[in-house]
């Protein structure tokens, strides 16, 4: 058995706290990362292999799960953006992960530059001239938030200001991550009540509460594991991902409506061109 180091931790105990930190993050990612995957959108073509081992917890997790996280070429380069600029070297941390899907104080210290860097190898050959212009307009208030990448490098906002509504403004609500509070839970399904965006004909704003019907586990697999009514809790397109406390639910709500602020004040009629 190994000799106790700081605070009485053996060495072997000290390089499994290491590793469960390490699959937390990776289950993290996953909570939030199945549900569009589910649907086609972005990530390997594993939804059931992805869900499993979402649902399976940390110690489900394991570096299987971190090689599907490295498939999502959305998100992935957000997380080593993260990463990059704070110093850790796993772009999996649990706090890298959770600062792009939630928000926290590592977004505050990713420089703007290295933003628009990061953005330029990854959009410009793919966007245009003209369209790339437009993205570097939002960069100077952007952090490499998860709403960000849904309201300025996404096209929807720009189809919505074109007079394309129901569509892009379905998946504009749908794609960020929102929060809403539970109502009732039955079965696979719970009632939760959340504030849907909505479209004035100028900026996207927030709507009055309003209850929707999301899914909380299939087949027996579940993200968020087990809820109340009273609860408040984070959602990706039709799933609950997981219960918010106090802390991080301040966090998401402030950070999205940072993002949101930021692509409402951009004069063009789309921040981006159309993205695949």
């Amino acid at each position: 058995m190994g000799e106790p180091g700081p605070g009485g931790r053996t060495a072997a105990g000290r390089a499994s706290g290491r590793a469960r930190g390490q699959h937390a993050g990776a289950l993290l990612f996953a909570r939030y990362a199945y549900p569009p995957n589910a649907m086609g959108y972005c990530g390997p073509d594993a939804a059931g292999e992805l869900l499993e081992r979402a649902a399976g917890g940390v110690d489900g997790a394991d570096d299987g799960l971190r090689w599907l996280a490295r498939g999502f070429e959305g998100a992935w380069p957000y997380l080593e953006l993260i990463a990059a600029a704070n110093g850790i070297r796993d772009p999996l941390d649990r706090r890298v992960v959770e600062a792009y899907w939630i928000g926290n104080a590592l977004l505050d210290r990713v420089p703007a530059a290295m933003t628009a860097a990061s953005l330029e190898h990854r959009f410009r050959d793919r966007t245009g001239e003209r369209s790339w212009e437009r993205l570097v307009a939002a960069v100077p208030g952007a952090q490499p938030h998860h709403s960000f990448h849904v309201f300025g490098v996404y096209p929807w906002l720009g189809l919505l200001r074109a007079g394309r509504l129901d569509e892009p403004l379905l998946v504009l609500d749908r794609c960020r991550i929102r929060w809403g509070q539970v109502v009732a839970v039955v079965e696979d399904h719970a009632v939760v009540r959340s504030r849907p965006l909505e479209w004035d004909g100028r900026v996207l704003h927030e709507g009055e509460p309003r209850d929707e019907d999301v899914v909380v586990a299939r087949d027996g697999h579940g993200l968020a594991g087990p809820l109340d009514p009273g609860d408040w809790c984070a959602l990706h397109w039709d799933w609950v991902c997981e219960r918010l406390d106090r802390r991080r639910l301040v966090a998401l709500q402030t950070r999205s409506r940072r993002q949101l602020a930021v692509v409402n004040a951009l004069p063009f009629p789309a921040p981006a061109g159309v993205l695949a």
